[in-house]
């Protein structure tokens, strides 16, 4: 309440199911945690009956969606695979939201498997990590604009601090990468994260919250 959040979203770290357990059971205690995205095996023949497992334990009506580190996957076409087709459409069965965790490299298989499934929703996590600190990607760009023109896809500005030089960094580093978010998803599919608490090796906080904070109706920067 003391940086002006009401509410929070736990989302997952690990591919492990009892993080996820452990993650619902906190949202169960406090109602601060609004939802969770958790994480199961997609690849799985029973993701359908584990998401009814989840949602039956205490907390379960907060599992709001699924998340893969899918970064990663040695395959950078992991998302194009027909047992990981399988288990997201059961995700989208049970109503929940599917997160891309992606960099530029798996950007086109993305695009891929959000034109695959057209009445899925989709949250594209941390901007998809553009690597700030290398120099800009015109790859990332071309990609990260082709996937925002699928309307069932969201974008998290998040994760951008720990992209960019650790110790370097000014917030106007940020504001040309926040201006693309902007024009590629326009301001009704953007969604703040904080990343919180892998943006702590970069930034507090107050400063990811400040970064974003740029991010208003009339521009970064403003």
């Amino acid at each position: 309440a003391a940086s002006g959040v009401d509410a929070t979203i736990l989302v997952q770290c690990r591919h492990d199911l009892e993080e996820t357990r452990d993650f619902l059971a906190i949202a169960d205690k406090y109602s601060f945690v609004a939802g969770v995205v958790g994480w199961l095996d997609l690849q799985a023949e029973d993701v359908a009956e584990q998401l009814t497992a989840l949602r039956l334990r205490p907390g379960g009506r907060r599992l709001v969606g699924i998340r893969h580190n899918v970064h990663d996957e040695p395959d950078a076409d992991w998302l194009r695979r027909p047992a990981v087709h399988r288990g997201i459409a059961a995700v989208f069965e049970a109503g929940l939201t599917f997160d891309l965790l992606v960099r530029a490299r798996e950007l086109p298989a993305a695009i891929d498997v959000v034109g695959h499934f057209p009445n899925g929703r989709f949250v594209l996590d941390h901007m998809a990590k553009p690597p700030i600190a290398s120099g800009f990607s015109t790859f990332w760009h071309a990609a990260f604009n082709e996937l925002s023109e699928h309307g069932n896809v969201w974008c998290k500005v998040s994760g951008l601090v720990t992209e960019a030089d650790w110790h370097h960094a000014a917030p106007a580093d940020f504001d040309p990468y926040m201006q693309i978010a902007l024009d590629c998803f326009g301001p009704d599919r953007l969604i703040f994260g904080s990343d919180w608490p892998v943006s702590t090796l970069a930034a507090s906080y107050a400063e990811v919250k400040a970064i974003a904070s740029r991010l208003t109706s009339t521009g970064p920067g403003v």
